[in-house]
């Protein structure tokens, strides 16, 4: 989310550079990718970008000590990457909405940049923020091809659930890679209920 809002709002924003706008476009394809690559293509590349060859694998073992791929810290920032078009096109979308108009009335009652993202930009973009946020959340628990690639299957440290329940299918343990759905399927519902009945909420107050 930290880094995901200003993206975001730089690329909702609207520019008369043409060179920019290209950018932009260039940009939002790759944040897209995900939504359209296989996990294992992008969890491919990962690997190869978190192993010791790799710049950033390289960078991480002299800053760290530890190497990044099959590793806990490996395994969020490859979460982080495929779930950026969930997380930043439901933010760009809200901060689309905001007008201009209201941006500058803000300056003209003497707020400063801080104070209008604080005070005007955010409250405006609460729905969207919960939006990115969980969509974000619940697509990085429920995903199994990345996680896999780049994690493995190390026990109490890059074993996620949803390859817990993997695990259990592939020993025959139906039993236990039912109860483990099941929590994925309760908590996602329950996850989208809210989200969704926040959204139609603040439809209707406005």
């Amino acid at each position: 989310m930290i880094l995901g809002i200003p993206l975001a709002w730089w690329l909702a924003r609207k520019s008369n550079n043409s060179f920019a706008n290209n950018s932009k476009s260039f940009i939002e394809a790759i944040v897209a990718l995900p939504l359209v690559l296989p996990p294992t293509v992008l969890g491919f590349y990962l690997l190869i970008l978190f192993s010791p060859d790799g710049w950033l694998g390289a960078s991480w073992i002299k800053i760290t000590g530890s190497t990044l791929a099959f590793s806990f810290s490996g395994l969020v920032i490859g979460s982080l990457v495929y779930s950026l078009p969930f997380v930043i096109q439901p933010m760009q979308a809200t901060f689309s909405s905001i007008s201009e108009e209201i941006l500058e009335m803000g300056q003209s009652l003497g707020l400063n940049k801080w104070q209008r993202i604080i005070r005007v930009i955010l409250p405006l973009s609460k729905t969207g923020l919960i939006s990115a946020f969980s969509l974000g959340f619940a697509h990085t628990l429920g995903e199994f091809g990345v996680v896999l690639m780049i994690g493995g299957n190390i026990p109490n440290e890059t074993r996620v659930v949803s390859i817990a329940i993997y695990d259990h299918v592939e020993t025959l343990q139906f039993q236990n890679a039912h109860q483990l759905s099941i929590v994925l399927i309760v908590f996602s519902l329950a996850l989208l209920t809210l989200l969704y009945r926040s959204k139609n909420n603040r439809v209707g107050f406005s």
